[in-house]
């Protein structure tokens, strides 16, 4: 039997509701830097050299009305082990925190420990606003109230958030002089990039992790992530593929027959009866899609799912091929269809809702699914419910550039990787050319979302090995190039 990933994924689907969903609502891959379940920050024990603060933050960077000068407290965590301090002019490393609790990543993105022990830098990790504990207003329940209260929710403010936090910090370390870089995964990865192009005297240069930051504005294709998922199943076997690809027809076969609800929370044993057939093919979608998304080794569970569609006994059907499917990756005695309708007390939601206008949708026979184009208006109307606010598609590339991003990158910025691994889905929407001598493109064919940021292992393959030297290689120019600067 396939190795099963119960915990991570039924966690994952849980907490993914209201970011992928059904063909009635807006649809919206979930980022992260590794599944959510294994960043939640619950009963994290952190390791000592790992220690907390908490920084007194400007609710509003951009205002001067008096409510604006409101504040609240961000949670930043410092490890100072490796540290050679401010007289040695030792970088620090910043990691510009995503859509999560902060703690949890500690013990997931060991790349940047790693980085830290190389160069002898001090490590920040910065919590994102509206995430874990750092919440404006008090508590979560104050700050999700309504949009007066998430209004000051945003990629920008998180930007001035760092931006004000990193410059009281070395201020107060005496470490102006220390070169500082930002480090981030997926939304964090944008958050880096973007860090280095917004404010370029304050960071030197950016790791950015599977930050698809062209997936905005129509600039990649609706279906590029779809497709991609749809090759790293079908190059891992294509009977695999085919039975996923002809199994939603089958499901709206066997939909159209008598006490038909029954019959499917039968073949696919549910914990609970099915609500629709519609609930059965959503969960599925996510299953395929976090699969790809996070298909890295050691775990592969692209390889293990299809192992397990592939080794069902002779003469099983479709429906049964996919039900062992769903088995061999969740696991017995019985499988949990969640509720993915979005919601409005998820901090994803309200970003997607504003400004992280992703249009992801499948085309029509261009992927393993079925067709589910997106709509800007059903995505409007659904956010005009929730949150009583409209999408602003545009604002993204209006505020940071996308549009023609050889001339914005190449003209504006320096010191930048885009890194990705290409069976990553979000790979479609990520810079895999290199725009400069200075903004480059490292990518690996075989990785998946955010790999090489994770904790390296003995086990690693050579090419992973080989991406994140080529990471190092490039950031030990940076600092040397910063040091020569402020030597001259």
């Amino acid at each position: 039997m396939a190795p099963q990933l119960s915990f991570q994924l039924v966690s994952f689907l849980l907490l993914l509701a209201g970011t992928s969903v059904a063909a009635t609502y807006p649809k919206t891959a979930g980022l992260g830097i590794v599944r959510r379940s294994m960043i939640s920050g619950y009963d994290v024990d952190l390791p000592p050299e790992f220690v907390t603060y908490y920084y007194t933050q400007t609710l509003d960077h951009f205002n001067y009305k008096p409510e604006s000068y409101t504040t609240f407290e961000q949670r930043y965590i410092v490890n100072s082990r490796y540290w050679g301090g401010p007289n040695a002019s030792s970088p620090i490393f910043v990691f510009t925190g995503h859509e999560a609790d902060i703690t949890g990543v500690l013990s997931i993105a060991g790349f940047v420990v790693e980085l830290a022990s190389h160069f002898q830098a001090l490590l920040v990790y910065i919590e994102h606003r509206y995430y874990g504990d750092s919440m404006p207003f008090g508590s979560e329940y104050e700050a999700f109230q309504n949009a007066s209260t998430l209004g000051f929710f945003s990629s920008t403010h998180a930007l001035a958030d760092y931006a004000q936090l990193i410059t009281d910090l070395k201020r107060n370390l005496s470490a102006e002089n220390c070169p500082t870089i930002a480090v981030g995964g997926s939304y964090g990865g944008m958050l880096a990039s973007w860090f280095r192009l917004k404010y370029p005297h304050i960071s030197c240069g950016a790791l950015a992790s599977s930050a698809p930051i062209l997936y905005f504005d129509d600039i990649t294709p609706q279906n590029g992530y779809p497709v991609v998922v749809t090759k790293d199943f079908r190059d891992t076997s294509e009977s695999c593929y085919n039975t996923i690809r002809q199994s939603w027809s089958e499901i709206d076969r066997v939909a159209a027959e008598p006490n038909v609800l029954s019959k499917l929370s039968q073949i696919f044993a549910t914990c609970l009866p099915l609500n629709s057939s519609e609930e059965l093919k959503s969960n599925l979608e996510v299953l395929y899609w976090v699969s790809a998304q996070y298909d890295n080794p050691p775990d592969n569970p692209v390889e293990n799912l299809c192992n397990a569609i592939n080794g069902a006994a002779e003469g099983t059907d479709i429906l049964g091929k996919v039900a062992a499917g769903l088995n061999g990756s969740i696991g017995p005695p019985c499988h949990h269809m969640f509720d993915l309708k979005p919601s409005n007390k998820d901090g994803w939601t309200w970003q997607t809702c504003t400004e992280m206008v992703m249009p992801i949708g499948n085309g029509d026979n261009d992927t393993m699914f079925q067709p589910s184009p997106f709509d800007l208006n059903n995505f409007t109307r659904t956010c005009e419910g929730l949150f009583g606010v409209t999408p602003r598609p545009h604002w993204i590339t209006t505020e940071f550039g996308g549009h023609e991003i050889k001339s914005v990158l190449g003209n504006f910025a320096s010191n930048i990787i885009f890194s990705n691994g290409l069976r990553d889905p979000y790979s479609a929407g990520g810079v895999l050319q290199n725009i400069s001598d200075t903004v480059v493109a490292a990518y690996t064919e075989k990785g998946a979302h955010c790999l090489d940021l994770l904790t390296p292992m003995a086990s690693d393959p050579d090419w992973l090995v080989s991406q994140r030297d080529t990471e190092i290689k490039i950031i030990q120019g940076w600092i040397a190039e910063y040091r020569a600067t402020r030597a001259g």
